[in-house]
């Protein structure tokens, strides 16, 4: 059986492998396990390789000529199927069809087509419908027909949201009004409206911006002390319980999309308290 000595500290291994593990981990460097095919250097690569350095490879390999992968004899001379200029081309890589100067300015590509028909969601264009609130022609897209109504303009929508969003269309309807507001409902309407300067208590939009005077709207609704035995309509007639509001917040506030509370702050009213109106919770 073959011996193998260290390099390094002269110890004998019965095999190869026993000495390389043993150099690796007593003296922390590999042995050579490959041979340089230019210089004959050892040295110790992972993988298979022929050449110990870069430099060695370089010096032994040339893509020169014949040597490169993409050497196919010689070049061929044909011309642009644009412009019939003259050009050369290796035919490795493929025919030659169009010369550097047309592949390069690319006048000769024409954009794809993406509008009308040729647009991969095509679904036939705009359909003529008519507007629900006027009955005016309009042009609109099958995906934008889909919804309950359609409308021509803005003044045709905000017609259509009076309308669908009063009485039992309203997302607040409980069943019906409370009648007249009774007494009292005036003079505190205009209480509010002078509190709050004529203007909304959340946007800050004024009468002058408005063309008129804001909502005053009840924070604990009418209907629910209509509701109470222990109450009267005309309990909610007060200051504390009334702000002003432009429409689109007063819209806003009925679809439940600001608190009671919030309304109270911004208003400047106290917390309110229940013992004012006979100690009732509404």
């Amino acid at each position: 059986m073959a011996e193998h000595d260290c390099p390094t500290c002269g110890r004998v291994f019965d095999s190869r492998r026993g000495l390389g593990v043993h150099h690796s981990r007593a003296h922390d460097e590999r042995l050579p396990n490959r041979e340089c095919n230019r210089c004959g250097a050892e040295f110790y690569a992972e993988s298979t390789r022929a050449y110990c350095s870069d430099v060695c490879h370089d010096a032994a390999v040339s893509y020169e000529g014949e040597a490169n992968p993409n050497f196919s004899d010689a070049k061929e001379q044909t011309n642009c199927d644009i412009c019939d200029a003259g050009f050369e081309y290796y035919p490795s890589e493929k025919d030659g069809m169009y010369c550097p100067d047309c592949v390069e300015t690319a006048a000769w590509r024409e954009p794809p087509q993406r509008t009308g028909t040729a647009h991969h969601s095509w679904s036939g264009g705009k359909l003529s419908v008519s507007c629900d609130v006027c009955d005016s022609p309009v042009e609109r897209y099958p995906s934008q027909i889909q919804s309950e109504v359609v409308l021509c303009s803005r003044d045709c929508h905000a017609a259509w949201l009076s309308e669908a969003f009063t009485g039992d269309g309203h997302p607040n309807w409980r069943g019906g009004g409370v009648g007249d507001y009774g007494p009292g409902w005036r003079a505190v309407r205009e209480q509010a409206l002078a509190r709050d300067d004529h203007a909304c208590v959340l946007c800050g939009t004024n009468a002058d911006e408005l063309g008129r005077n804001p909502d005053v709207h009840h924070i604990v609704p009418v209907r629910l002390f209509a509701a109470l035995r222990a109450l009267a309509v005309r309990d909610a007639h007060t200051l504390d319980n009334v702000v002003s509001l432009c429409p689109s917040c007063h819209r806003r506030t009925e679809f439940g999309r600001v608190s009671r509370a919030e309304l109270r702050w911004r208003a400047g009213i106290p917390r309110w308290d229940p013992s004012a109106v006979g100690g009732a919770t509404v």
